[in-house]
């Protein structure tokens, strides 16, 4: 039995993009025939070289620079969008306890991780109001958000807050607040844990390191980019996901870990939090 995911010709826009999670993610939806719409911010990487994928640069933490993303995506790519992934993400190398950080590092994280969001679910729901049925009848919000927000992060309290508003604030509110533009919208958030990227594959070399990070995840594996990729696909599918709403879906090998200890794995490196991390500047 083939399955047939209802995405083709759907137009849908990822953010966070250029590499990681989000390429494999818009790699995955043109394999299914939608219009990928590819946003970046600082990097555009291999999208350059893509003919079949339109590619929009913008700065997520400006409304005006939003604003024009999603008017600029229906412009070139054929119309409105009618699937949003939030992908794109940043996460402070530094390990400081809350205590310790200071308001500049709070406001840049929530400001990209947090206000992003916002400013790009309010553009799309705004454009989705003047849209046509089809593209209504099509209308998905996915968050990428991360093991992180369930459990909390030690030195990375920020990151923790941005991502569980994402997964227990917006998701919620949200799935409540589409039908009212779209009747059949649904809002969905697909929450990594550890993520294997291109720049892992040094640190995933290391045994011990990778024993350490896996000691409490019982499929002992760290996922690969399209392990998120296609988790978002199915959500995204309104013929196999079109009755699933308001979900908090883990892709983490059920990971139960105690978040008091900070397992040391870089997150530009292994991906932790299942988004390809972009400097927003």
């Amino acid at each position: 039995m083939s399955l047939d995911f209802g995405l083709k010709g759907v137009h849908v826009l990822v953010t966070g993009a250029a590499g990681g999670i989000g390429l494999e993610t818009v790699h995955t939806f043109r394999q299914l025939g939608a219009r990928v719409t590819a946003h970046y911010n600082s990097r555009i990487g291999e999208l350059a070289n893509s003919t079949d994928i339109v590619a929009l640069q913008a700065d997520v933490r400006d409304e005006k620079s939003v604003d024009k993303l999603l008017s600029n995506a229906a412009e070139k790519n054929g119309g409105p969008v009618s699937v949003l992934v939030v992908n794109h993400g940043i996460w402070p190398e530094d390990n400081k306890h809350i205590v310790d950080m200071d308001l500049e590092q709070w406001s840049n994280t929530m400001a990209v991780d947090l206000t992003g969001p916002f400013l790009l679910c309010r553009a799309y729901l705004r454009v989705l109001k003047s849209a046509d049925d089809s593209t209504k009848d099509a209308a998905t919000i996915i968050f990428i958000g991360s093991t992180a927000g369930k459990f909390g992060e030690a030195n990375h309290g920020d990151y923790s807050a941005a991502k569980s508003a994402l997964m227990y604030g917006l998701t919620p509110t949200l799935k409540n607040e589409i039908v009212a533009i779209a009747p059949r919208g649904r809002v969905n958030s697909v929450n990594p844990g550890w993520v294997s990227t291109p720049l892992a594959q040094n640190a995933l070399k290391d045994t011990a390191f990778v024993e350490r990070a896996l000691a409490t995840t019982p499929l002992q594996k760290v996922a690969k980019p399209e392990d998120v990729a296609r988790q978002v696909a199915v959500l995204a599918s309104p013929t196999l996901s079109g009755h699933v709403n308001g979900m908090n879906v883990m892709v983490d090998g059920v990971s139960y870990f105690d978040s008091s200890t900070d397992l040391g794995l870089d997150d530009e490196v292994v991906g932790r939090n299942g988004v390809h991390r972009s400097s927003p500047a």
